[in-house]
């Protein structure tokens, strides 16, 4: 197998379905739901009842009829209140009982009126005593509620066996007994429903579609850093949310997740494809996507915000929200140019890499110990000593945007081929030149005389101050020893990121593996 094969990756959405809660952080309220993902769209379902004799819609409310068992009751037990500002609802059914042979009923129906009395203002005890007291027919009309109060899921609190009748019932327990009666008593069933009413069942109904494309996915608390347990939370390009996504194990959590991800990711490499059709071969774009910028230095009070991000032909593009149409491009927050940007991952996770080995060379790297919630961090350093740190949601996002920008500098620097920058020695004025053929060459600032040159593998360290002076030692190729050449810039920074980005661009045109990957990631971009 070639090494071209072996570093071949299948790109493939995911489609999926399950079973997630949503939590509601205005109600504090979460309910079931039913997630349907596709290639470009997630789709939240809510439980609701329809009616399938008809025209299969939604119900608002449903009339019912029970007439009584002497021995079997109505067949159903009730929570809630108004003293607790929620709904009294349907909280169990007892099988082959009343409630349950009219197939009208459901579990999480609130009730809105018994015997056209309208019961929404009244409490927990209220409203059992007019069930208990209602006589042998009782009308109920109901609503099924698509999102299901929290205190629904609170273990069943029937009490046990008692004739107490004078018993005050708990609106947050199951208050039943008295009015489903001996269950234990055979009772005869009530006449079958006929043929001409109308049958009702629950069914998952779409609620919110979030289409993925340009979409955004968080597991932190919003503005902060405080990262979720087994939750995220999932943005449409116009901001909508369908608020918080919740999993009861971590594992599904990041099941669901990733396979958002990839398809979001997915996306927006078809969108790149798609613009880079039209595009000249130094304006293509490489990568683009959300990640959540940190604040920085005397800024550190401010709550993090999300940012897009964008790497095409030269620069390094930040966005408050994506470029859609072509003027959007000029409405960037900022721009950089790559060759005199630095990348760097927040925790050294790849060992053997050659960008990496570049900084270190250059003493633009160093090894302070990391902590834990900074290991899917990236910053990127700018001239002047300015930098920008962003956040993002799984390690295949930081792995993507390292491998992304390695590219996108090493095109860069192809393209440009050489960076010249004025600087100043013992008061002269000259001029340094970064090649990436043939290395450093420093020359008078007038006649361009060529001062000295060494090429890239000649450089074996560097010291700076800082703030404008650099000290770079070569070793001479015929002496073997170390000469130092002493220069000054005024933006120091600029020109150590740019020396950093050809002498990996250097590095890697010699690295098969990453040359090969170059070569296949071009052939993708282009079917």
């Amino acid at each position: 197998m070639s090494l071209c094969n072996a570093i071949v990756k299948i790109r493939k959405h995911k489609t999926k379905s399950g079973i997630a809660l949503l939590y509601n952080e205005e109600t504090n309220n979460t309910y079931d739901v039913c997630l349907q993902l596709t290639k470009e769209v997630l789709t939240i379902q809510k439980l609701d009842v329809v009616c399938t004799s008809e025209s299969e819609s939604p119900v608002n409310h449903r009339t019912v009829v029970l007439r009584r068992q002497a021995t079997g009751g109505l067949g159903l037990s009730i929570k809630g209140g108004a003293e607790h500002n929620v709904p009294v609802v349907i909280s169990k059914i007892f099988k082959d009982q009343v409630a349950d042979q009219t197939g009208k009923l459901f579990v999480g129906d609130a009730v809105l009126q018994v015997n056209g009395i309208n019961v929404e203002p009244c409490t927990h005890e209220e409203v059992v005593h007019l069930l208990r007291t209602a006589g042998d027919e009782v009308t109920i009309t109901v609503r099924y509620l698509r999102e299901v109060p929290s205190f629904l899921k609170l273990p069943l609190g029937s009490p046990g066996p008692s004739t107490d009748r004078s018993r005050v019932s708990s609106p947050l327990f199951d208050s039943g007994l008295h009015l489903n009666g001996n269950g234990n008593n055979a009772a005869p069933s009530p006449p079958s429903p006929s043929a001409n009413e109308p049958k009702y069942e629950k069914r998952w109904l779409d609620a919110v579609s979030l289409p993925l494309l340009m979409a955004r996915v968080s597991r932190y608390k919003a503005g902060t850093d405080q990262l979720r347990s087994n939750c995220f939370e999932v943005f449409a390009l116009d901001g909508a949310s369908a608020n918080i996504l919740q999993f009861c194990t971590a594992a599904e959590s990041t099941d669901w997740l990733q396979a958002i991800s990839t398809n979001i990711n997915e996306l927006t490499q078809e969108n790149i494809k798609i613009v880079n059709k039209y595009c000249s071969s130094d304006d293509q774009i490489v990568h683009m996507g959300w990640a959540s910028e940190s604040p920085e230095g005397s800024a550190a009070g401010r709550a993090s915000a999300f940012k897009f991000l964008a790497l095409r032909g030269p620069y390094f593009y930040i966005f408050r929200s994506p470029p859609i149409s072509a003027a959007d491009w000029g409405e960037a927050v900022t721009t950089y140019n790559l060759y005199e940007v630095l990348f760097k991952v927040h925790k050294l996770w790849m060992a053997e890499d050659c960008w990496l080995q570049a900084r270190l060379y250059l003493g633009l790297e160093h090894s302070p110990e990391q902590q834990d919630n900074e290991s899917l961090c990236f910053s990127i350093l700018v001239g002047h000593g300015q930098s920008h740190t962003f956040r993002v949601e799984l390690a295949t996002d930081l792995a993507i945007w390292e491998k992304s920008f390695q590219r996108a500098v090493f095109l860069e620097v192809q393209r440009i081929r050489s960076k010249s920058y004025m600087c100043s020695s013992q008061g002269n004025v000259l001029c340094f030149t970064i090649d990436f053929g043939s290395g450093f060459t420093c020359s008078e600032g007038t006649s361009k005389t060529a001062l000295w040159r060494y090429k890239f593998s000649q450089l074996k360290g560097s010291s700076d101050d800082g703030k404008t002076r650099v000290k770079l030692l070569f070793k001479n190729a015929e002496s073997n020893q170390i000469e130092m050449k002493e220069l000054e810039f005024t933006n120091l920074t600029a020109v150590l990121h740019c020396i950093h980005s050809f002498i990996a661009a250097k590095v890697a045109s010699m690295d098969p593996l990453f040359m090969c990957s170059q070569s296949l990631h071009g052939n993708y971009m282009n079917t």
